[in-house]
């Protein structure tokens, strides 16, 4: 009768132990995602700028906002070295 409480005991401690153990490995992968999710909203509010630099016509800058927006910092500043490009062989 001991060994069957002191097992129970043994297996209730051991899932609440694996319990905070899986609590501990979410935490810290919000953590990690938090800072992700931090470093893409900096990326991101470091093209604003350069949008406003480069873009000449106000459909450029929509252009490039949409960009953003939809498929991301990488296909903005390729959006944005085309202007330049564009800009550089008219001038």
């Amino acid at each position: 009768m001991t060994f069957t409480l002191d097992n129970r005991s043994q297996n209730k401690e051991s899932s609440l132990t694996k319990a905070l153990r899986q609590i501990q490995e979410l935490n810290s992968k919000i953590q990690e995602l938090e800072q992700c999710h931090k470093d893409y909203v900096v990326s991101q509010h470091n093209l604003i700028p350069a949008i406003a630099e480069i873009c000449i016509s106000p459909i450029q800058e929509i252009q490039a906002l949409r960009i953003l927006i939809c498929r991301g910092e990488a296909a903005c500043r390729q959006y944005l070295r085309s202007v330049l490009v564009k800009q550089r062989q008219t001038s």
